[in-house]
């Protein structure tokens, strides 16, 4: 079982990576950021970085504007 955000939680499975994750999820947004048990994870590495089991993981929106 993973956390996400601090209160939904995601039943974990072998191999489960960020972006199994953020699909999940639903979360499509392109200014995304995440971190897997405070460790902040890089774009490039959404799709191989893979979540271990009991995981807390914050999924940030970044928003812009003017």
């Amino acid at each position: 079982m993973i956390i996400v955000n601090n209160k939904h939680k995601l039943d974990w499975y072998e191999g489960m990576t960020v972006q199994d994750v953020l699909d999940s999820m639903g979360y499509v947004l392109p200014l995304i950021t995440v971190s897997v048990n405070g460790h902040l994870i890089q774009e490039i590495d959404y799709s191989t970085f893979e979540v271990p089991d009991n995981s807390s993981i914050n999924v940030f929106h970044l928003a812009h504007g003017g």
